[in-house]
């Protein structure tokens, strides 16, 4: 497995021309013994493609400009991100200027470059020395990311010194998702912005929101006012509920575009629909509405599949949602749909999918969407876990081999609701524990069987919240694993090894405590 890792890196690194050697550094003997051991380049996370440290380092200082591309509007928004983060960390005041990063000398430099068209999209190069840091990108995504880095590079302590070397990097997987559940309880939009920049440091390119469940319904539909009104007015435990209206949802869409992050909405369905269901009778078989739901059981509720008022409702929601969201997917859930019989249930994802095409929309679903017939182009979210039965996974694999692509989930490694270990508070078991290790000791490209790399789009780290109910619970849960998702969705096959992790993921400890994230502390890592 090592061989063939090295290999792959190898073979993406080479597209670059460039050499892998710091790839495979810490998957060897010769690594670093103790994370304070490790370089400045070395306690990059995600672990960049290639590294080469060395030469005299550019210190910060009252005097930096931070140099943009003239003319990008999209190099200056990257420049100003960049600014307000480094402002806090350094004490100074990085005034950004429009001049043309190419030709200005010294300071902070971020070129978009036309010649480097080998990057890609997300890729980028970054170089330091004593004159100055050069970030350089094909496209803005790429010169984010690379700002990014360089906010790593700038000690969290001490003076404000980017070690001299270099970074040339792009990313394994096109999609590196995490998912927040504002269904079962409410979270507001300033939390989840919260969580958005804690992400964008790490390289998170897909924010995919579950907003609506048994529990409650989060986004306003003008066509459909009471699902929100009345089916968001609830939570887990009896709380308040609440929900977004759809200037907040822009407003939340908007800040993570300018973090070059991709909002995937998730309308849970035909199952998880209780809040809808109680809100309208006429969704119900019965004509009747249930009671809202504050409970945690699944799999209870359907829509009624053989009512045409029930598609007009699907369009009218997805048509809304497609209209709010400038992304390619629309996520209709599918799973779970336990109330639904088996032929019920794959007349209604065949409609439901109709419905995402006419929107413009790519179909996004749980991988249960395989066992009914997806549409050309659609992409499944596998949440299995080692014990899922064969048959399952190979219904999977089948959907892949007629071109559906996948997006890899495990519930027993990506969950980030799930327990550390019996004495975290809070979090479910129910597929075990998953320790940090756990989360980080797998391979998106090679997890599921019969399903090749090529047909993985990433990975992605839902946080369900069931037993989730504040930011500080958010934060303990999700960090320190959702950092190693991301590595996993980022970073060279090759890269991959939990002994140079742990030490690169401990030498984020200081980050994480000056960012205010209150982090899970595993006795697994040498935190610093």
């Amino acid at each position: 497995m090592r061989y063939l890792r090295a290999l792959g890196a190898l073979l993406a690194c080479a597209a670059l021309s460039v050499s892998c050697t710091d790839a495979r550094a810490g998957s060897g003997a010769g690594a670093p013994g103790a994370p304070a051991e490790l370089s400045a380049y070395e306690r990059i996370v995600p672990a960049p493609a290639r590294t080469a440290p060395g030469g005299p380092g550019y210190r910060l200082t009252a005097a930096t400009v931070i140099r943009t591309t003239a003319g990008s509007r999209e190099a200056r928004g990257v420049g100003e991100l960049l600014a307000a983060a480094l402002r806090p960390a350094t004490g100074l005041p990085l005034r950004v200027s429009g001049t043309d990063a190419a030709g200005a000398a010294g300071g902070v430099r971020l070129r978009l470059d036309p010649a480097a068209g080998a990057y890609g999209e997300e890729g980028y190069r970054l170089q330091a020395d004593g004159e100055g840091v050069t970030v350089s990108a094909y496209r803005p995504a790429g010169l984010f990311r690379g700002a990014q880095t360089l906010r790593q590079l700038v000690p969290a302590e001490g003076a404000p010194v980017v070690a001299g070397g270099s970074v040339s990097d792009t990313p394994r997987f096109a999609y590196r998702g995490a998912m927040v559940d504002i269904a079962r309880h409410f979270f507001t939009v300033a939390q989840v912005k919260r969580y958005v920049d804690q992400l964008a440091l790490y390289k998170v390119n897909v924010l995919h929101l579950h907003l609506t469940d048994d529990q409650g319904w989060r986004l306003a539909v003008d066509s459909w006012p009471r699902l929100a009104e009345y089916g968001g007015a609830s939570e887990v435990g009896g709380g308040p509920g609440g929900h977004w209206t759809k200037e907040e949802y822009r407003d939340l869409v908007r800040y993570a575009g300018e973090r070059y992050m991709e909002v995937v909405p998730e309308i849970d369905m035909p199952g998880h629909t209780n809040a809808a269901l109680a809100s309208y009778a006429e969704l119900n078989c019965s004509g009747v509405a249930p009671a809202r739901y504050t409970g945690i059981k699944v799999g209870f509720s359907s829509l009624c599949v053989g009512k045409e008022r029930t598609y007009e409702f699907v369009a009218d929601v997805l048509r809304e949602v497609a209209a709010l969201t400038p992304g390619r997917w629309l996520h209709i859930g599918g799973d779970e749909a336990h109330s639904t019989p088996h032929d019920q249930y794959a007349s209604f994802m065949a409609r439901a999918q109709a419905a995402v095409g006419d929107t413009g929309k790519k179909v996004m679903a749980w991988h249960q969407l395989a066992g009914a017939e997806p549409v050309p182009g659609a992409v499944l979210q596998w949440w299995g876990t080692d014990k899922t039965k064969a048959a399952e996974k190979e219904q999977v694999a089948a959907a892949v081999r007629k071109g559906a692509k996948l997006v890899v989930s495990p519930a027993d490694r990506s969950y980030l609701d799930i327990k550390y270990d019996a004495a975290t508070k809070p979090g479910l078991s129910w597929p075990g524990y998953v320790p940090v290790e756990r989360a980080y000791d797998w391979d998106p490209g090679t997890h599921l069987p019969g399903v090749p790399e090529s047909a993985v789009l990433g990975v992605e780290a839902p946080l369900w919240t069931e037993v989730i109910a504040t930011p500080a619970e958010l934060d303990l849960m999700a960090f320190p694993r959702v950092i190693g998702v991301a590595e996993l969705g980022w970073s060279p096959a090759a890269a991959l090894d939990w002994d140079a992790y742990r030490l690169r993921l401990a030498a984020q400890g200081p980050v994480l405590t000056k960012l205010g994230i209150g982090f899970y502390r595993s006795p697994d890592v040498p935190w610093l």
